[in-house]
């Protein structure tokens, strides 16, 4: 099962590679999305950011799959967009909770900053209503685990977004 999925376009970073396994106490790490799946130096380098935690980085297709196939163990995905995110949920796996972490601005994309960490384009929006939608209309944001959970949604009202 995966037991936390969370949006955060960093991916593996100290805060993740500890704070977080504690707190969820996951098996093991899956970062979720197609181009760094086909990466090889991000496919190198990730593993060696968790700190002794077991990484895969799937695609998107691969981390469905496998999460089908492994429904006994207790998985962590960090997908890096939330249109990753949403694709796993729409396939049927079962997923225990669903957080905003990070996502930075991207450049060339029209933005606004509905977090100091969180950089959401309509697109984004859009598909961020469709998790909550699938979530019961139920999508939190929390940076880290000492932080305050947020109504998303609620952030992206008051931004216009």
């Amino acid at each position: 099962m995966i037991k936390h999925l969370r949006i955060d376009n960093r991916l593996i970073h100290g805060q993740v590679a500890v704070t977080w396994m504690n707190s969820i106490g996951a098996d093991k790490i899956i970062v979720c999305n197609d181009k760094v799946a086909a990466d090889p130096i991000q496919k190198m380098a990730l593993p060696m950011a968790a700190r002794g935690n077991t990484v895969y980085v799937f695609t998107i297709e691969e981390t469905i799959n496998y999460a089908k196939e492994h429904p006994e163990e207790t998985m962590f995905v960090i997908a890096k967009f939330p249109s990753d995110a949403l694709a796993i949920l729409e396939s049927g796996v079962e997923v225990q909770d669903v957080n905003v972490g990070n996502a930075a601005p991207i450049q060339g994309t029209k933005y606004k900053m509905v977090t100091k960490s969180i950089a959401v384009t309509e697109d984004d929006a859009k598909c961020y209503r469709k998790i909550a939608e699938l979530r019961g209309g139920v999508l939190t944001s929390r940076l880290t685990t000492m932080n305050e959970t947020e109504n998303f949604l609620d952030l992206l009202a008051k931004n216009g977004l």
